[in-house]
């Protein structure tokens, strides 16, 4: 276990990034689908303005209606717990039980579906800042964490892509320039009142934490570095869609019932040799859908993704994981895929609720770093959503703020 909790705290050390400790405890085997993000259609990164609300839903496929619990605390910039009482951070409850689950029926597949909204009429959010969610079981152990922001908007927020300008990298990274305006907040020293991360597609591990600002002009941060922030553009989103679990459809080869649902993907080629070509994709994310019920909240089954990958190319013989939000962009022993000598293919297996997913293939060393480029490729015609979130803790306060959010998306490169 303290192996694996390293392996984990390593992961984070991704794209050359400074290294945080990762608050995040993965789910037990019997949880899946565990979602997290705001009720606003069309958003799936859990972060979210004051006032506004998240919904935490998950399926225990021991289907025991066993009686769950949550926290929810209260984090520093580098998540760790900070030090103020619940009293200060939220009213009501910071523990309480999850009232609304519900078995499902008509599925193959049983399970308990739970669901959460945050804030509720239990509890309500006073202040912005990073949080951290954990679900307990009736003896009060955490069965898993997931992270979660809110923003108070107290500054403007204004971000560019554009491609790199070193002729080494120019057609495979997006360099991300920004600026921030605090004409209604007094900054004293903003080199140590302000602090930036910077996210690609609001993957976790892609952060850039603590950029400092290049130029400060009057009320405006500049943050017009040339290739400082500087990411891998990366490829397109693979997908698969389990609506129809029944028949085979778009990147489904076949499906075949044995106990439960089995779907088949197609078998994929790693695309880092060929040209770049263009997938619609929702940048990693996935949602819930079925064509054969009306709720698929319950009534959407489960079919167990059969993934393969030819990779002729791994000389390094780093280790290969099925890469994407659907578990909170987590590097687990259940997305590693292990080589089949008998097929020549990378291959793996992953319970899955019906929906449309995104995934990807990422390499891992014996460093435990990931890369995420070196199976699919870098393309600057990637299409890519970049977020910056402002923090912000003058002298003498307690926590750290969070003043400010803004993206912009790499098709609309500036050069």
């Amino acid at each position: 276990m303290k192996k694996f909790l390293s392996f984990l705290f390593i992961s984070l050390l991704t794209l050359g990034i400074n290294a945080q400790i990762n608050p995040v405890i993965s789910p037990p085997p019997n949880i899946k689908t565990v979602v997290l993000q705001p009720l606003k259609p069309d958003s799936y990164a859990p972060i979210v303005q004051l006032g506004e609300r998240l919904i935490l839903s998950f399926d225990d496929i021991n289907a025991s209606e066993n009686i769950y619990s949550y926290k929810i605390e209260h984090c520093d910039y580098n998540w760790q717990r900070s030090n103020l009482a619940s009293t200060e951070y939220m009213t009501g409850y910071s523990t309480d039980r999850i009232r609304n689950y519900q078995n499902s029926f008509n599925t193959l597949q049983y399970y308990t579906h739970y669901e959460l909204q945050i804030p509720n009429e239990n509890n309500r959010i006073l202040i912005s800042g990073n949080y951290l969610i954990s679900v307990l079981d009736e003896a009060g152990q955490v069965l898993f964490t997931r992270r979660f922001i809110v923003f108070q908007p107290k500054v403007q927020v204004g971000v560019t892509a554009h491609r790199s300008t070193d002729a080494r990298t120019i057609s495979e990274k997006h360099s991300i320039q920004f600026k921030i305006n605090h004409q209604n907040l007094l900054l004293n020293d903003p080199y140590r009142e302000i602090k930036v991360d910077v996210y690609q597609n609001y993957d976790w591990n892609s952060v850039i934490k603590d950029v400092k600002p290049k130029y400060v002009r009057g009320n405006e941060l500049w943050y017009n570095y040339v290739d400082a922030l500087a990411y891998w553009a990366g490829n397109e989103y693979l997908y698969f869609d389990t609506k129809e679990i029944r028949n085979a459809t778009n990147n489904v080869f076949k499906t075949r019932l044995d106990n439960i649902f089995n779907t088949y993907l197609y078998a994929n080629e790693a695309r880092g040799r060929f040209p770049y070509s263009f997938y619609p994709d929702v940048n990693g994310n996935f949602v819930l859908r079925t064509l054969d019920a009306t709720d698929v909240s319950v009534e959407g089954d489960y079919s167990l993704v059969h993934f393969s990958l030819r990779y002729d190319q791994n000389i390094d013989q780093d280790d290969v994981y099925v890469y994407g939000s659907y578990n909170d962009w987590q590097i687990t022993p259940d997305n590693k895929m292990i080589f089949n000598p008998d097929t020549g293919y990378y291959e793996t297996r992953m319970l899955f609720k019906q929906g449309f997913y995104n995934y990807t293939y990422v390499a891992v060393n014996s460093d435990f770093r990931i890369n995420p480029y070196k199976i699919e490729g870098s393309f600057y015609q990637t299409e890519n959503e970049y977020a910056v979130l402002v923090y912000y803790r003058k002298f003498g306060d307690r926590y750290d703020q969070v003043i400010g959010l803004g993206s912009t998306n790499s098709k609309r490169l500036l050069n």
